[in-house]
């Protein structure tokens, strides 16, 4: 497993415009003035599979917000089982808890599709988020959406069949990487629905014979969006929906006015 927390030397890709604003849902959203208080603190990283971008209990150096490709968060239990119960793509942040104020990070991120990402160092976006209560609220958004995500996740595994779950997380891959094709091995798929491999096999192989997918050696390619949407359960709408809710880029946030300001409204930073 390859490792980047930490890494000071990211390269920025040469195809990527350097002068745009980053196409990433958490950046776009931001106005003007917030956006100005990260831009020259902002590189670009190569998400390459499977690399771990920060493990339990360390210190998080950097946080990534995609442009391409998805992040999954991931608990470990003792017997050695992985278990994945968030995902972040382009929609989103990774890191935010510890840019809010947490000194270390609370789950595993690793690279479960392979993209790209702006990347920040943490102590730079805490600063800029001392500054401005409006981008603080903007981090707080996004971690309450990472929050509900986890706890739709939990439930969803609790409960729903390993068709529902599977058929969820291929959706949410589709909508976060913004493809119809990826790769997936059995494992991480596993991993991503707390199931066994057999049944994952089984399964994947059940909605290939229907037409919804093609599934051949770790590559997926989604044929039937509708029909894989028929297949999932409530959770792919309910989890969607609050994103919609959380990330709705709000217009008219109160900015910190000076350095009074600032102490009050730093007091509280919160976290997930």
């Amino acid at each position: 497993m390859q490792w980047i927390n930490g890494n000071p030397e990211i390269d920025c890709p040469k195809d990527l415009d350097v002068t745009a604003r980053p196409p990433n849902g958490f950046l776009s959203a931001l106005d003007a003035d917030d956006f100005e208080l990260i831009r020259p603190h902002l590189r670009t990283a190569e998400l390459a599979l499977d690399t771990a971008l920060v493990e339990v209990g360390d210190s998080q150096q950097r946080a990534f917000m995609p442009h391409a490709g998805v992040i999954s968060i991931i608990v470990h239990m003792t017997t050695g089982e992985r278990v994945q119960i968030a995902m972040i793509g382009r929609d989103s942040i990774s890191g935010v808890s510890t840019s809010l104020g947490y000194p270390s990070a609370l789950t595993n991120a690793v690279v479960l599709i392979p993209g790209f990402a702006s990347t920040i160092d943490i102590e730079r976006l805490r600063e800029a988020a001392y500054r401005s209560a409006s981008l603080r609220s903007a981090l707080m958004r996004h971690a309450l959406g990472v929050y509900a995500q986890v706890q739709q996740t939990a439930g969803c595994n609790a409960v729903h069949s390993v068709e529902a779950r599977l058929a969820r997380c291929l959706l949410q891959i589709h909508d976060l990487s913004a493809s119809c094709e990826f790769v997936l091995t059995q494992e991480h798929m596993a991993q991503m629905i707390g199931a066994r491999r057999n049944s994952v096999s089984f399964v994947a192989s059940s909605l290939q014979h229907a037409g919804v997918i093609h599934y051949s050696r770790g590559h997926i390619k989604i044929l039937d969006l509708d029909a894989l949407k028929n297949a999932t359960c409530e959770c792919y709408d309910i989890v969607k929906s609050h994103y919609e809710r959380l990330l709705r880029p709000h217009r008219h946030e109160p900015k910190s006015s000076g350095p009074a300001s600032v102490r009050r409204d730093a007091s509280h930073p919160g976290s997930v």
